[in-house]
């Protein structure tokens, strides 16, 4: 799976909406709260005249209205607002402390550079906090001018002072964990959305992948049966009508086996449908009946056909996957059709299976024409295709002699099955060469 693309929040209009609405409502809210601390006269004497409020409200709740937009400025001029409106004592505090809270929460949760969001965070809560520092040290020293200081004990104003750094400590901390948190749950939430996506994309693929190969495997099947049946067939109908007149005898027995091979052809395309409409894995071709063993009566079967055909099994006999069987037979199957319609009357064929104890090895070998050059098409493609599902090698060489040699070398030991490999017709021979799909 590709790698996750970086985090960028991008506001929606809705979110921009919102943010709108929340600075008007701050704003009609920072006006009511300057005016009802104008008349409580929170600072007393010192308290500066009401109309600086309207523009403290200005400053602290209209920035908000783009606070996704730019968040660090937002951040910034609030806070820089609340400072100001603090230290001169303007009427008006709680807005304004409402404002920079969320003025620090949104560069948490909006600012996509995350080194400057940390810098602007820390350089608003340093600030303020050396103001404070500064603020409450002053007040002791006047306080202390005034005797009202108890050594020795936790008067009043120390208890009043700790009550304001633990709810600074409070505010300040609440509004920079909650925006980093909120900018985790987001970027949780796209990545997930993104290998979703991926996901999605990807199950798409494997199920185009998998219609496709089903595809292949139904056209190599159909291939496999129709070209070796009709084969035979063909060749024996020809046969029979050559010797109908002079030997009817002849004629009879191999109109015969004609009814046999069309009556095997039947056999062959009912189990094929049958497996193409198994559901799940019990349409694997692995679920055919078809053995190593069968290999001998296909040999028969050739040499019936017209093409003498010797079978030899070379070594110990060893249990072979039934998949690998198959794939074997039907290579067999396809090299002796190859060679009934393109060696000659007068070539024969030997197939040899050979067991070396962690392979077993198929080499079908005929004799007849020479061989100049390979025309494209489907039979050696089915029969790569076959050796490389089974995790094997195969070649596919004329001979200098005259005829052709196939030989499929495939492992018995478990490997790593090359399943959807080799549908394009490509892959490695066994002296190491590109493969060349094709038949001749």
């Amino acid at each position: 799976m590709p790698p996750i693309a970086p985090f960028t929040r991008t506001p929606t209009e809705d979110d921009l909406r919102g943010d709108r609405w929340l600075a008007l409502i701050l704003f009609g809210g920072g006006i009511l709260s300057a005016a009802l601390t104008s008349i409580a006269q929170l600072y007393g004497d010192e308290q500066a005249p009401l109309w600086t409020a309207l523009v403290l409200v200005l400053f602290t709740t209209l920035p908000l209205a783009v606070r996704r937009r730019w968040p660090g400025i937002t951040a910034v001029v609030v806070s820089l607002a609340y400072f100001v409106g603090v230290t001169f004592k303007v009427p008006e505090l709680y807005i304004g402390n409402i404002a920079m809270f969320i003025g620090l929460y949104t560069v948490g949760a909006w600012m996509p550079d995350r080194r400057r969001a940390f810098l602007v965070r820390v350089g608003i809560i340093l600030g303020m906090a050396f103001w404070l520092l500064t603020v409450m040290y002053r007040s002791a020293i006047e306080q202390a001018a005034e005797q009202k200081v108890i050594a020795g004990a936790l008067s009043p104003y120390l208890a009043y002072m700790m009550l304001q750094l633990l709810l600074n400590a409070l505010y300040f901390g609440g509004a920079y964990y909650f925006g980093e948190r909120s900018w985790n749950a987001a970027a949780q939430r796209a990545a997930l959305e993104q290998r979703t996506a991926e996901l999605e994309r990807e199950r798409e693929v494997n199920a185009a992948q998998a219609v496709a190969l089903d595809r292949v495997r139904i056209a190599r099947e159909l291939h496999d049966v129709v070209a070796h049946h009709v084969s035979v067939m063909g060749v024996q109908a020809g046969a029979a009508r050559l010797t109908l007149e002079r030997d009817p005898a002849a004629a009879k027995r191999i109109l015969v086996d004609v009814e046999d091979a069309s009556r095997e052809a039947i056999r062959d395309f009912r189990q094929l449908l049958e497996t193409l409409r198994a559901p799940g894995d019990e349409g694997d071709e692995s679920s055919s009946t078809v053995t190593m063993a069968d290999i001998a009566a296909l040999a028969a079967a050739s040499s019936s056909a017209g093409l003498p055909t010797d079978h030899t099994v070379i070594g110990e006999p060893v249990p072979v996957p039934s998949l690998t069987a198959v794939n074997l037979y039907r290579i067999a199957q396809e090299a002796l059709t190859n060679a009934r319609r393109h060696a000659g009357p007068d070539a024969v064929a030997d197939v040899r299976v050979r067991y070396t104890g962690d392979t077993v090895e198929l080499e079908v070998v005929n004799t007849g024409r020479v061989v100049t050059g390979l025309v494209p098409g489907l039979g050696q493609l089915g029969m790569r295709e076959r050796a490389l599902a089974s995790g094997g090698t195969i070649e596919l060489t004329p001979r200098p002699a005259g005829g052709f040699r196939v030989r499929a070398t495939v492992p018995l030991v478990p490997q790593d099955r090359a399943d959807g490999r080799g549908t394009d017709g490509q892959g490695v021979d066994g002296q190491g060469a590109p493969a060349r799909g094709g038949r001749r």
